[in-house]
Parts: structure tokens; sequence; C-alpha cells
């Protein structure tokens, strides 16, 4: 292990104090879970993946993804497409809205539906299309712009070199790269080697990502590859203290676990944002199938499994979680759990 040193990470004009973020993950990094990440030191967070064309159009459930709370910036409105032209409109929107602190242009999503319209990873194997779309939205908004990508489409074709060029060439502030290639989606191991040799061949700032499970991971990746900072993903749901963890290691600091008693007002924090943030929805829609408070449970069913992970009673819970429907059978749940583990 390293000593290596807290500094702030420069993308454009942002600041980011800690340069530890929270990838962007289809139905997980809504507002709620990036401002409960926001307090427990996360440096950034990312939207869930949105298209560009259902912002263009305005669409109400497209734009519910660019919902933000207070308290969560800086935050990135991470978008994916395939059109410049698009992609850029979609951009001025998106800083029309000032929410937002970066525009985050998704080239790694290996989801077969957004592959198949040549968006996300399939711009992978298109550097100059990348530099296109770079180039039409740095045009278009005055914040900062990056890319998030991955190494290679297939591990046959390791072109992530050319990934960075197209992106630096074009005005691109950062890039983020997962380091596995996207035929792998997020099996196997991540290849930091790779990593490092586009760090080495960049002029922005690189931020790594893939293969970081433990806060010490964090701590190694920036040691081995060189890179300016981390991204952690599916690491960070249920566990958003992983941030805590890192910050300190990063400070030469002690850390100190939190307790039951926090472990579970953080839960019910979470929760208690989420149903904020589907009232907003909630007036919106004109069809209402159930309550913004059952919603919003029913959302956070994953979150609340992934935050007892490892706990003794975690396969009783997941059994009886389609019956949660309030908050305070939430929290209900939340005592037995602790309570079954203090034990």
């Amino acid at each position: 292990m390293t000593d290596v040193k807290h500094k702030p990470l420069h993308i454009g004009e942002l600041v980011v104090e800690v340069p530890v973020m929270l990838a962007p993950m289809t139905g997980l990094t809504d507002a709620a879970m990036r401002s409960i990440c926001r307090l427990h030191h996360c440096g950034l967070g990312f939207t869930e993946v949105v298209n560009s064309e259902g912002i263009v159009r305005r669409g109400a459930r497209t734009m519910h993804l660019l919902e933000t709370c207070e308290g969560e910036r800086p935050v990135a409105a991470h978008i994916y497409g395939s059109k410049p032209d698009v992609m850029a409109e979609a951009a001025a929107i998106i800083e029309s809205l000032q929410r937002f602190d970066a525009v985050d242009i998704n080239c790694g999503c290996p989801v077969r539906k957004i592959v198949g319209k040549g968006a996300g990873a399939a711009l992978i194997k298109n550097p100059e299309k990348i530099g296109q779309i770079v180039r039409a939205v740095k045009t278009a908004v005055s914040i900062p712009v990056t890319v998030k990508t991955r190494i290679g489409f297939t591990t046959d074709n390791i072109n992530v070199c050319e990934t960075v060029q197209a992106v630096q060439e074009m005005g691109g502030d950062a890039i983020i790269i997962h380091a596995r290639a996207a035929e792998n989606k997020h099996s196997g191991e991540a290849d930091w080697e790779v990593l490092a040799v586009a760090k080495a061949a960049s002029t922005i700032p690189v931020i790594g990502n893939g293969g970081i499970e433990a806060a010490c991971d964090a701590l190694d990746m920036l040691t081995e590859t060189g890179v300016d900072g981390v991204m952690i993903g599916r690491a960070a749901q249920g566990n958003p203290w992983i941030f805590d963890e890192i910050n300190c290691l990063l400070q030469g600091k002690p850390y100190r676990p939190h307790t039951p008693e926090e472990h579970k007002a953080t839960i019910i924090a979470h929760l208690q944002r989420l149903v904020a943030l589907e009232q907003i929805a909630f007036k919106r829609r004109k069809k209402h199938k159930m309550a913004s408070e059952q919603y919003a449970v029913c959302q956070f069913r994953p979150h609340l499994y992934a935050y007892f992970s490892g706990y003794r009673g975690v396969t009783e819970l997941g059994r009886s979680l389609n019956a949660l429907r309030t908050v305070e059978s939430v929290a209900e749940s939340t005592d037995r759990i602790i309570s079954l583990n203090r034990s």
C-alpha cells in the first residue's frame, strides 16, 4: 500500500475536492442515492444514463432522471446517444437547468438496446465519432464535458488510447475509463495495466473505474495506474460509507466504522429522499398506479437488500421485500435485522 496524498481533481473549471466519484448506474444512482453518498465524502455524483433524444423532447420520464437534491452538488448529467447535434442540444438543455456541473457522454454502456442504436459501447468502435460528439457538445455548453468509456469493445481490440486521443483533441475535459472491454460487461478481472497505459497517453485527467470492491482497492488503483481519480460503482450500493473510508485513507486518518444506529439512520434518510423524489414525479403523472410512498419503497427494495449484504437475516429479508409498502415497514425490518446482528 502506498502513501497516495489527497489532492483535489480539476476537470476544466470544476474542482472535485475528493477525487472519488459515484458511477452512473441505471435504476440506482438517482438524486436520493447520490445525495446520501455525497454526505459520506463522494466527490462527484453522476445521474443514471439519460437518453439525449428524450431530453430534447423533454419527455416527463426522461426529465425526471435529471432531478437533483439540495446539497448534492457537484453532480454530472450522464447522457447517451449517437447523433452529435442531438447530444449537443440535450447538453444545452441540461446546462439551462442550472443543476449540473458537468455533462458526461456515455461511450461504454454494453446494454444491447443502447448498442443497437449505435450509442454507448458501440461508439468505441469509432473514436472519430466520439470526437465529433465531444466537439459538438463542447460547442453547445460552457460547463465541463467528460466521456465515460471502456478499454475496448472486445478483448481482441483494445483501442482506448485512440479514444483518449479523440476526446482530448476535441476539447474533452476528462475521460473516465472502465478497465474492462464492453463484451465482458462487469465480469472478469479489470485490466489496470491498460488503464495505466491510457493514463500515460493522456493530457487530460483520467478517472479509473472497474475492479474496486473495497476502499483499499481505490488506493491501489491510484498507485498502480497513476490515474487522477477513481469511480466507484456496485461497491457503493448499500455502502455509502466506502467513500468515508477512502477519504480517510487518502488523508492518512483512522476510519471509524459506523454504528448500528447510524446504519439505520442512513437507510431511512435514503428512503425519505427517494419518497420526496417520487412525490415530484407523482405530481407529473397522468395515471397513478400506486401512492408515491409505496412506489418509492418498491424502488428502494434492492437498496435495502444491499444495505444488509452479509448480515444475518438478510435471506429472510429478501423473501419479505415484496410485502414492504411504507417507510414504517422498512424501518421495522431494519430494526429486526440490526437487533438480530447485535445478539
